[in-house]
């Protein structure tokens, strides 16, 4: 998930990226086992004109339908304000389904694993903050040797995630806390 623009009620990206975390939570019967740490990241593609990204994965646990879990996300989307007016433009809340376990789904939307998702450091990195270990479904790897192969990319730590979910009680999660301002860059 991502965000960099203001909510509609003027809140932070962050703030934003919180509260679309504390709504997958029971979304379609799913539970919100732990967020990522909260990264700040460059607009992909560079754009300088765009302000920079807050970014986090959220790790659910669960059963649900592809498309109805996409269409879930992209009316929390909505009621954040988001807009699509061209691809790549800034935006007030982006919720993307990264991967399923190992389901492998090329058409229809929404194909999964995220078709980029083991291109871009800014979802890899907060990836394997909450699963360790994960494998990508087509390639093969995990996320660490991914990140391996991928050019430096400028990101920074801006704050811990949460693991327990939003119902259970969160507790910051222990990557967040071993290194809270750590810079990949």
């Amino acid at each position: 998930m991502g965000a960099n623009l203001p909510g509609p009620d003027g809140a932070a990206p962050l703030a934003t990226c919180r509260r679309a975390a504390e709504a997958l939570d029971g979304l379609l019967g799913l539970s919100l086992l732990a967020t990522s740490s909260w990264w700040e990241t460059a607009p992909e593609p560079p754009d300088p004109a765009s302000p920079w990204y807050v970014n986090g994965v959220a790790r659910l646990r669960g059963a649900a339908d592809p498309a109805a879990l996409l269409a879930a996300l992209q009316a929390i989307e909505a009621r954040e304000g988001r807009g699509r007016p061209y691809p790549n433009a800034p935006r007030t809340l982006d919720l993307d389904i990264v991967a399923m376990g190992r389901l492998l789904r090329a058409a229809p939307d929404p194909v999964i694993p995220h078709p980029r998702a083991h291109l871009r450091r800014f979802v890899l990195e907060p990836l394997r903050e909450v699963w360790p270990g994960w494998v990508h479904p087509s390639t093969g790897q995990e996320a660490e040797a991914l990140l391996r192969d991928l050019p430096p990319a400028p990101m920074r730590r801006i704050a811990p995630g949460l693991v327990g979910g939003f119902t259970r009680g969160c507790v910051p999660a222990p990557s967040a806390l071993s290194d809270p301002f750590a810079r990949t860059e």
